[in-house]
């Protein structure tokens, strides 16, 4: 317990309990089968046949026999029927028929143990001095966020694999316009968007040629820091692609649940709130229009300092962590907005002339239900991708969450050999001795690798990373969903 502690053990703690606890107790399957979600019953054959005033038919072998290969002609009732779905709260069984639901309830029960061991290191760290330890906590949180990029990637297969391929074209022309849009904002000066790119590469390029000196090897610096942006333009352009249908179904998802809470205003001022949180993200690392203004607001012909420079990090951390849970307590609006989609696929038939199969109609109305997990992970991963890059970045950033001064946190280090191993009893005491000084000697090489490789990994360096990953994540977003709701509102009526 040398390097992690306690730490080590509640994560070791953590992750038994979740194994263990997974049939039992899940947070992800209770968000769906607590009983607040209702889903629509695809009507039977014998109620569509009721409603459009006819018998089942009756096939006899002799007309399956006419008919060929025992093919019956489908059942086909008029699309202007009185039918209003039959709904039914979720349940557990219910739950198992869903798309992606194993994926969806393993991610969701990592990011709330994640979210435990972060709040516990969090504690551990105000009231213990742990500089010597590795924040495990900001472990969790980057394996949070890599675990929430590989499900989106598993999501968007399912569509590349699909027959049709419109949802291919959609996925490729949002990841060109990602990469066009990453590759205009990486050159926009620090002084407009104050990632801390720049000062970030600076440190982790001069540490790093002071490491590649110090082990003979010799590089140049300008082509590197090039391959280095083109690379997270292309990262850019890759997770532009993962968010461009997450952004197009919560835009789809928040103008049905507007409409659907049209007689609850505070529901719905919540609901535009949240829907409009990416542009706060993105505004808080404009520096012209959040820091310097806040750092000197316009007060008459004098200028009043609001926020210190410490301050106005701890408060944009504050926010986003807050506009995340405000998105995460309206996930329940979102997801019954989406299950409404059956019933006003109903709706929208009974206005239309002709003739539909009854099959289509059962298909029609199962299908909603079925990618219903696939919706929660659409709107539950961005979120997700948001906050535990923002924790990443306090943790990793040395930040503090308090409005004063900044502490010094705790950059995640190797764990480094504390003592060398028992050496094997020789009967000659030279070999012994000649064992211990290798021994001593390789473990002294080890531990002065292992400390330039923690010094190249500065927080300088993860605090541009991360804040470029949290506000491109939201722009991502935002991008999507405003193109949803111009979809939506305008070329699904025309």
């Amino acid at each position: 317990m040398a390097l992690m502690g306690v730490q080590l053990v509640v994560s070791l703690l953590a992750v038994s309990i979740m194994q263990r606890m997974a049939p039992h107790l899940s947070f992800a399957r209770w968000l769906l089968c607590n009983g607040s979600l209702f889903r629509f019953k695809h009507p039977s054959e014998g109620e569509l046949c009721a409603l459009a005033g006819k018998q089942i038919p009756k096939t006899s072998r002799r007309d399956r026999r006419q008919n060929g290969h025992g093919e019956s002609k489908p059942l086909t009732v008029p699309k202007d029927i009185d039918l209003h779905l039959e709904s039914a709260p979720v349940n557990v069984l219910d739950a198992l028929v869903l798309r992606f639901f194993v994926e969806y309830q393993w991610l969701i029960d990592f990011a709330v143990y994640a979210t435990g061991i972060y709040l516990f290191t969090e504690g551990y760290y105000s009231v213990v001095d742990a500089s010597k330890e590795v924040n495990i906590a900001s472990i969790w949180c980057v394996l949070t966020v890599f675990f929430c990029l590989r499900t989106l990637y598993l999501l968007m297969s399912h569509y590349f694999r699909s027959e049709e391929g419109g949802e291919r074209s959609v996925c490729l022309a949002f990841g060109f316009l990602s990469l066009l849009i990453a590759m205009l904002v990486l050159v926009v000066r620090e002084d407009y968007l104050e990632f801390g790119l720049e000062p970030g590469f600076t440190s982790l390029f001069d540490s790093f040629e002071v490491f590649a000196k110090q082990q003979g090897y010799e590089w140049s610096v300008p082509f590197t820091k090039l391959s280095v942006k083109l690379g997270l333009a292309v990262i850019c352009a890759f997770i532009g692609a993962l968010l461009a249908f997450p952004g197009l179904r919560l835009a789809q998802t928040h103008l049905d649940a507007v409409q659907m809470n049209a007689d609850r205003p505070i529901i719905q001022i919540l609901l535009h709130m949240s829907f409009l949180s990416p542009l706060i993200i993105l505004v808080m690392w404009i520096k012209p229009i959040a820091r310097d203004f806040l750092g000197s607001a316009p007060m008459g012909k004098s200028s009043v300092t609001l926020l210190s420079s410490s301050a106005f990090n701890s408060v944009r951390l504050w926010t986003i962590v807050v506009l995340c849970v405000l998105r995460l307590l309206l996930t329940r609006y979102h997801l019954q907005a989406y299950l409404n989609l059956a019933q006003k696929w109903v709706e929208q038939m009974r206005k239309e002339a002709g003739r539909i199969a009854a099959i289509d109609i059962q298909r029609k109305v199962t299908r909603v239900f079925c990618y219903l997990t696939v919706v929660t992970l659409q709107y539950i991963i961005p979120i997700l991708l948001v906050l535990f890059s923002t924790l990443a970045l306090k943790s990793l950033g040395d930040f503090s969450w308090g409005l004063g001064a900044e502490t010094p946190g705790v950059t995640p280090a190797p764990i480094l050999p504390t003592a060398p191993p028992p050496a094997p009893r020789l009967e000659d005491d030279e070999d012994i001795e000649d064992m211990e000084e290798d021994i001593q000697a390789t473990v002294a090489h080890l531990t002065e690798l292992f400390s330039a490789l923690r010094g190249v990994l500065t927080p300088i360096f993860f605090r541009g990373i991360f804040a470029f990953l949290t506000w491109w994540v939201a722009a991502c977003q935002l991008i999507s969903s405003l193109f949803g709701i111009y979809f939506h509102q305008y070329l699904m009526h025309n």
